[in-house]
């Protein structure tokens, strides 16, 4: 059985101290970096140069989360400069497949993303062409939001299929995520869980990072330290 994972999202950090908020949450499995355009959400955070800097800034791999329109032109880029895994959204293209496939020949894992109203159902036939699907339990664009539980059962369906099987890739949750929701969602079936201000907003973000491990561990069916 493998470890939950934790990836804490940098739209909590200080973006003055970007490196040593990296540094400060060593052992983290992913570093989650939202790029948002202020098309696809109202909000304009940091794009591709940060994401560079970054990159040669920590070691822990890049979790890029594209919040953005027209992922097909601009998702392979983040790929290519050495992310790990390139998520976009399902509600921002007509092709998910292709751009999936862009973002692999580029070198990264593609992941998917859908919003909390988006249902997964029409998407389900298609997973097996991703390494990670996204499920946002809050609205995309801002953090600090409540978690919506109602969007586990989303969580749940995928999960059936991974463990059938029938698909392989990471199930992955954004929104709200601190210690008093990270054992609904691990109970779901979520094997990532991205965690902002609950880590960021702790005088030991990396002690954080083990205790919501430890936590998810001991609600999940499927994971274990």
């Amino acid at each position: 059985m493998a470890a939950p994972m934790i990836a804490p999202s940098i739209l909590s950090a200080d973006f003055a101290r970007l490196g040593e908020e990296a540094e400060a949450v060593a052992g983290s499995d992913w570093l989650h970096v939202d790029v948002m355009d202020a098309h696809f959400v109202p909000n304009l955070t940091l794009g591709l140069p940060v994401v560079q800097s970054l990159l040669k800034a920590t070691d822990i791999p890049l979790d890029c989360h594209l919040m953005i329109e027209d992922p097909a032109r601009w998702a392979p880029p983040y790929a290519e400069a050495g992310a790990y895994n390139v998520t976009f959204h399902a509600e921002a293209t007509d092709d998910p497949i292709a751009v999936a496939k862009d973002i692999r020949a580029a070198g990264a894992r593609a992941g998917l993303s859908v919003k909390p109203g988006t249902p997964i159902e029409p998407y389900l036939e298609i997973l097996r062409e991703f390494d990670t699907l996204l499920v946002m339990s809050v609205e995309p664009g801002f953090g600090g939001q409540s978690f919506m539980p109602e969007v586990l059962s989303k969580a749940r369906a995928v999960r059936r299929l991974v463990d059938a099987g029938e698909l392989t890739l990471v199930v992955e949750i954004d929104g709200g995520i601190n210690a008093d929701t990270i054992e609904q969602a691990a109970e779901a079936g979520i094997d990532c869980f991205v965690a902002g201000s609950a880590v960021y907003g702790t005088a030991d973000p990396a002690a954080t990072v083990r205790a919501l491990r430890a936590q998810a561990a001991g609600a999940s069916k499927h994971l274990s330290l």
